[in-house]
């Protein structure tokens, strides 16, 4: 939570593509590039998926070039027609016959209308004339010859559905296959026409089921499914394929499939499905929210697509195909001839056969293949955004940049592989361009906030931080650049300063450039020390070098690491005056003054000049410490304070000392070794000088005298024996002093 609350405005700036997905995916703000988007990719998974094979149950008899061409301009003589018909139904033995052309005027080329009025009119006198145009007119009644060989046929005709302003209607229509009792009142969103052209009278009564052949063309000129059922003034017409898929199956009636109410589909104003009842047995057909369903389109489309046999209806007339080539056949009968305007731009091609599109519903019926935009997509879609988008949301703020791609190219690809597993699995087709543009739009905004408003804070503390911090506290720090800055606080810290002793000395004896050289070298490696346990350089005054530890950033075990450092810096610098011993350079010395106290940390200075560092008076106690190193001969003072705190570390009390304006004493130590590495013989000699110590507070002047003789034997280069050996010689010559608190008074800094 905390996390979160720290990175809340780079949450909330990764949700604003949720926002808008949501509102194009309920509907409230349509983005029209979305639905393109859209469009696109169902295109491409179509087209990667179609099977390409021939469905050999469907025939398409094509009224083509040639057949033109062979047969004369389009439309042909109804008795040519009905050789046709006889020809697929008898001689072929085609198991259904669809027509993909509507007959929506009488054929008058036989000329009987005209020799009807000679008879009535120039050639009334002629009763020769008059009898023998009643032998032939039977034979040239061409739509009666028509409707004569599809009586009783397994035929289904086709017709179309317009809407216009006039709402013009021409021949007659089939009857519907649902009425609007059916929908029990519910405001379905049926595609809906005003107007239709049906066939004439003569067919209509010859073959009572027809079907409409309308297709969906969508926004962007592309048709890609088929309204099964479609509303006039009230009542429902079937399609084209479904008629014929119904005269396959047997005629079930057709009823109304109304969704079940769940949590995904939810005010769905449509059909789930479009039920096919014929006694105990349903076939539930899945349509989408315009009751039209998806073209499971096969290939490529034409007569060299390879999903359908083409044959010419040239071929079929002049007897060029062999008998029973089509039995059992469902045969459609459309054209491809560019002239007849029955082409079509689809998601597999840009001249596609109209009546192809009705061959692959109809393929797709047959095989319970049928693709679907389902009832719950909205629903689903709205589930699948909230989940990824706030996954995205809450996840990439707290990730780098090359984890953040990851999780975004995970979520991204999970998103298109149960998008096209559903579909490839189950044929349902939904939305996925709204997630992709989120999920993509989401990491946009997230790395871009990233880069131009955390990135930036983050430079600007490197930059503020970099020459005092160490880099891998500057790491750590701009992963929450929010909770450092300059601003002054108390905190507790431990400080640390550390002179060079003998620096006037050496530094009268060398010229600027040596000089120069030698602090740099020995500045430089004090201070990969201190930066190397964690520590902040405060500042670096002439031959002196101060640091902190503990801020800016938190760390607990401050005055530990304040006190390895220190030791190593004495390595450092006995290991330096080897170098310098066999180069000819004078040797140098340390003093270290170590303090752990509440101390007032941030940026001070005045307004020209100003820098990160550390006041009060534990800092001030931390530099007398320093000062204090020389006079007990030891590289490193600490305070009590800082002693507690490490407790891993070996140390030597040195004395109680009251420096000059400090009115109480303070315990004083020197820091011997990490315990883990305390030898038998330092230890003894820790313990004798315990003894020694508290005999020395004691005013006991003979037993400390004692093991003051021992401990310069244990160790006779100790300066801190010989001094206290030449105190207690002089304290014998005062006499016993009970309110002496045993510290020692020092009146200079």
């Amino acid at each position: 939570m905390r996390l979160l609350s720290r990175h809340w405005p780079r949450i909330a700036v990764t949700l604003i593509p949720l926002v808008f997905a949501l509102l194009h995916a309920g509907g409230v703000l349509r983005i029209d590039v979305l639905q393109r988007l859209d469009d696109i990719l169902y295109d491409a998974r179509l087209r990667a998926t179609m099977p390409r094979t021939l469905d050999e149950r469907i025939v398409i008899v094509d009224i083509d070039e040639k057949s033109l061409a062979e047969g004369g301009r389009w439309p042909w003589a109804r008795n040519k027609l009905a050789e046709l018909v006889e020809e697929l139904l008898d001689r072929q033995q085609a198991a259904l016959l669809g027509f993909d052309v509507v007959f929506a005027e009488a054929d008058d080329s036989s000329g009987l209308k005209r020799l009807k009025q000679l008879a009535q009119n120039e050639l009334k006198d002629q009763p020769a004339f008059a009898d023998k145009l009643n032998q032939i007119q039977g034979r040239l009644d061409y739509d009666a010859v028509f409707a004569k060989s599809l009586e009783k046929r397994p035929v289904v005709l086709g017709y179309y559905l317009t809407s216009d302003r006039e709402g013009r209607v021409n021949g007659v229509l089939p009857a519907p296959v649902m009425g609007s009792e059916a929908l029990k009142g519910r405001p379905i969103r049926f595609t809906n026409w005003n107007g239709y052209g049906a066939n004439i009278d003569t067919l209509a009564k010859a073959v009572p089921m027809a079907g409409f052949f309308n297709s969906i063309t969508e926004g962007d000129g592309v048709v890609r499914s088929i309204p099964l059922l479609a509303e006039y003034k009230g009542r429902y017409y079937e399609s084209l394929s479904l008629a014929m898929f119904r005269m396959l199956v047997g005629l079930p009636g057709v009823e109304p499939g109304f969704p079940q109410e769940k949590l995904l589909t939810r005010n769905y104003q449509s059909l789930e499905s479009i039920l096919l009842r014929q006694g105990s047995r349903t076939l539930a057909i899945p349509v989408d929210d315009r009751v039209a369903t998806l073209v499971p389109f096969r290939g490529p489309g034409g007569a060299n697509g390879g999903s359908y046999r083409y044959i010419s209806a040239s071929d079929v007339l002049a007897k060029r195909v062999a008998p029973g080539q089509l039995k059992d056949k469902i045969v459609l009968l459309g054209t491809t001839a560019p002239g007849l305007l029955d082409l079509r731009v689809t998601p597999v091609g840009e001249t596609y056969p109209g009546v192809e599109t009705h061959a692959n519903v109809i393929s797709g019926l047959l095989d319970g293949q049928v693709l679907v935009k389902p009832d719950y997509a909205v629903g689903f879609e709205v589930l699948v955004l909230v989940l990824a988008g706030l996954a995205l949301a809450f996840a990439l703020p707290l990730l780098s940049a090359p984890k953040a791609v990851a999780a975004s190219v995970g979520v991204t690809a999970a998103l298109v592989g149960l998008n096209f597993w559903l579909y490839s699995a189950h044929g349902l087709v939904l939305p996925l361009a709204a997630a992709l543009v989120m999920a993509f739009t989401a990491f946009a905004l997230n790395m871009s906030y990233g880069y131009f408003v955390e990135s930036r804070s983050k430079r600007e503390l490197a930059n503020l931080f970099g020459t005092y911090v160490p880099p891998e506290l500057v790491d750590e720090m701009v992963k929450d650049p929010d909770s450092y800055s300059m601003k002054a606080s108390a905190k507790e810290l431990t400080v640390m300063f550390c002179d060079m002793r003998g620096f006037t000395r050496i530094s009268e004896t060398m010229e600027p450039t040596q000089l120069q050289a030698l602090l740099n070298s020995v500045f430089s490696r004090l201070t990969d020390l201190i930066r190397g346990n964690r520590g902040t350089i405060d500042k670096y005054m002439g031959d002196c070098v101060m640091a902190f530890w503990g801020a800016p950033v938190d760390t607990p075990d401050h005055a530990s690491l304040a006190v390895k450092t220190a030791l190593e810096m004495v390595h450092a610098v006995r290991q330096l005056n080897e170098e310098h011993r066999a180069k000819g350079l004078p040797e140098i010395g340390i003093g270290i003054g170590l303090n752990t106290g509440t101390m007032c940390v941030g940026d001070m200075g005045s307004d020209i000049r100003r820098s990160y560092t550390v006041i009060g008076d534990a800092v001030n106690l931390g530099s007398r410490l320093e000062g204090l190193s020389k006079t007990y001969g030891v590289e490193t003072v600490a305070s009590e304070s800082t002693r507690k705190l490490s407790a891993d570390f070996a140390w030597q009390e040195l004395d109680k000392v009251r420096v000059k304006g400090k009115d109480r004493a303070v315990v004083i130590f020197c820091p011997v070794t990490p315990l883990g590495q305390l030898d038998q013989q330092v230890s003894g000699e820790l313990k004798e000088w315990a003894l020694a110590i508290k005999a020395y507070r004691d005013q006991a002047w003979d037993d400390c005298d004692v093991h003051l003789l021992n401990l310069q034997r244990m160790n006779a280069q100790k300066y801190l024996y010989r001094l206290y050996a030449e105190r207690v010689a002089s304290m014998r010559l005062l006499p016993f002093d009970p309110e002496w608190d045993g510290a020692t008074n020092f009146e200079t800094k």
